[in-house]
């Protein structure tokens, strides 16, 4: 028998969302429990009934790749956001991500010339499939740092909330005040890049990148548990 066919935008639609929209997606529905730095935010809808069925969203990146110095050569100085947050529900057809991810990235065109960085957790068995799907540019593992991550309020905290609860980011001060707190060394990560604009633009940036293209990791990934329901769940009008 032959299979039906169809058209992934035919069912699905990418559309801007608020912050009402995102929130308990990213606090709740997202491994990471957090929400950090939003600039822009996109939700995936269901055509047949406005459902939101996934949220991705870009903010601005560590301080250092806010205007792109420290990832081009010869000066070049090109806006740079983050990718910083990417969920769907489970059970979505299997080119649903990519649709998503690759309709965010044209919905930014307007706002280019742009680069976008975006990051794959090893500490979470995460390797980046979906960039590497949406053909992003591959440039290896972040550098050790050397910070910590701290257990506490249930969970594994980002460090900008450790320096929120505790008012330092200094180690010897934390475990001085809380000796029995738990903590681990933050993990490394795969660093991809997506460049946004004219021919010109994105060759350009392709010939100043200061980073290494290496082929892509492969390995298995570790899916996390996606399955919480949000209140939000439909487009308002």
């Amino acid at each position: 028998m032959k299979q039906a066919t169809y058209r992934i935008k035919d069912i699905y639609s990418v559309k801007a969302i608020d912050r009402y929209q995102y929130k308990e997606w990213l606090l709740h529905k997202h491994y990471a429990k957090r929400i950090p730095p939003i600039n822009y935010a996109f939700g995936l809808f269901r055509n047949s009934d406005n459902t939101l069925c996934g949220v991705c969203t870009f903010g601005t990146p560590c301080k250092l790749m806010n205007d792109g110095k420290c990832i081009f050569n010869d000066g070049l100085t090109v806006k740079t956001y983050e990718l910083n947050r990417l969920v769907i529900n489970d059970g979505m057809e299997k080119n649903a991500l990519s649709y998503f991810v690759s309709s965010c990235l044209k919905s930014l065109l307007p706002f280019s010339p742009m680069c976008v960085v975006s990051y794959a957790d090893i500490g979470e068995s995460h390797h980046g499939y979906i960039y590497q799907a949406t053909n992003w540019i591959y440039s290896g593992i972040t550098e050790q740092t050397g910070g910590y991550t701290y257990y506490f309020d249930g969970d594994w905290q980002h460090p900008r909330t450790t320096v929120a609860r505790f008012g330092t980011r200094e180690h010897s001060k934390i475990l001085a005040s809380y000796p029995d707190i738990e903590y681990k060394k933050v993990s490394r990560k795969h660093r991809y890049f997506f460049f946004l604009g004219s021919r010109k633009d994105t060759k350009e940036m392709l010939a100043k990148l200061k980073y290494q293209i290496l082929p892509y990791p492969k390995g298995d990934n570790k899916r996390y548990d996606s399955s919480y329901s949000p209140v939000i769940q439909e487009m308002l009008f």
